[in-house]
């Protein structure tokens, strides 16, 4: 996973479902501020998939169409194996796996790209 920029900071675009969840960050500023909120996202999500962190100059973010929600899949190559529609409602993380199984399946590599 590659946490980008918060999507609802509460100097921003804040959202009831944040404030009740208790999900309340600034938009980071450093790094090192957007390092410390990925990793309550993830702690908070009980997540087990390892976590980076979109630099503070937003490339990945920029590069992948990350915000709000995507779900890509990228081989070992760099190929992109799976880039899912805008999130929430294109988030479909059983596509994602689906494509994740395919490019395990063929050495870390892509076969048909699903773009």
């Amino acid at each position: 996973m590659v946490y980008i920029r918060e999507a609802h900071p509460s100097d921003g675009w804040q959202t009831r479902q944040n404030v009740k969840d208790g999900v309340i960050f600034k938009q980071p500023k450093t790094f090192q501020e957007r390092a410390k909120v990925a990793k309550a996202c993830r702690d908070g999500l009980k997540m087990t998939i390892p976590c980076v962190v979109d630099g503070i100059d937003n490339k990945v973010d920029a590069a992948y169409g990350g915000a709000p929600d995507r779900l890509c899949v990228v081989d070992i190559d760099g190929k992109v194996a799976y880039h899912s529609k805008r999130g929430p409602w294109g988030f479909k993380p059983k596509d994602a796996e689906a494509a994740l199984k395919e490019i395990l399946a063929n050495g870390g590599k892509v076969v048909i790209s699903k773009q």
